[in-house]
């Protein structure tokens, strides 16, 4: 993607926010980006935010969106929406619904990958999209989502800059996920939660960290 003209008068900051589950809140270049947004049986309070656009990584069946007006992405495909690009990955079938996994591209230059609902290692040509990605979003509760062992060696092999932990443990949720110690632990890694996660393209950490964030 190109740069804007005079992108140094710009402010190219992504700020990223977590609710619980795998839903996210990404404001980037102006748009709000809204990722798996759930209902209250999860046990946890839905999100309220307003989003631009949304990604949904477990859908159900058929699904027809038409790709230069869609505000709700599910599906594989490629779309841009307001100078986002985002490439949808079919990454296996769960009955009556579909999973897929996200590469985002966005104004900052930020290359952002989603895997979702992932319970299963990811096929060769998904792993290969998934290689250049700056943050990487991942399941690290294990069952009923990729095993913790498993979602480390995933990280290990994708090599991101940084991997954000989704579908974990925390007070009030329905689900009967684990904690991410166990998965912090796999990558040899430390980590607290934070409220939020600010990211600049040129503030990347040279040295690969996960990140926890609060619900």
């Amino acid at each position: 993607m190109k740069s804007a003209p005079n992108s140094d008068k710009l402010i190219f900051i992504m700020v990223i926010n977590w609710y619980g589950e795998g839903c996210f809140k990404i404001q980037s270049g102006g748009l709000t980006l809204s990722i798996d947004p759930f209902q209250n049986s999860s046990g946890l309070n839905p999100p309220r935010f307003k989003a631009d656009i949304t990604l949904k990584t477990l859908s159900r069946l058929p699904i027809e969106y038409e790709n230069s007006a869609a505000s709700v992405i599910a599906g594989s495909g490629e779309y841009e929406i307001s100078n986002i690009e985002i490439s949808g990955f079919s990454s296996e079938a769960a009955g009556d619904s579909l999973k897929t996994a996200y590469l985002v591209k966005t104004p900052e230059d930020l290359t952002l990958g989603f895997l979702g609902h992932l319970s299963q290692n990811p096929k060769p040509e998904l792993l290969e999209n998934l290689r250049a990605v700056d943050i990487l979003f991942i399941p690290a509760g294990g069952s009923p989502y990729l095993s913790q062992e498993a979602a480390a060696k995933l990280v290990r092999q994708i090599n991101p800059k940084i991997a954000v932990a989704s579908f974990f443990k925390i007070p009030g949720l329905a689900s009967k996920v684990s904690d991410a110690k166990e998965f912090l632990k796999e990558l040899g890694q430390k980590a607290e939660p934070e409220e939020s996660l600010t990211v600049k393209k040129k503030d990347l950490p040279a040295v690969f960290k996960v990140v926890l964030l609060k619900a």
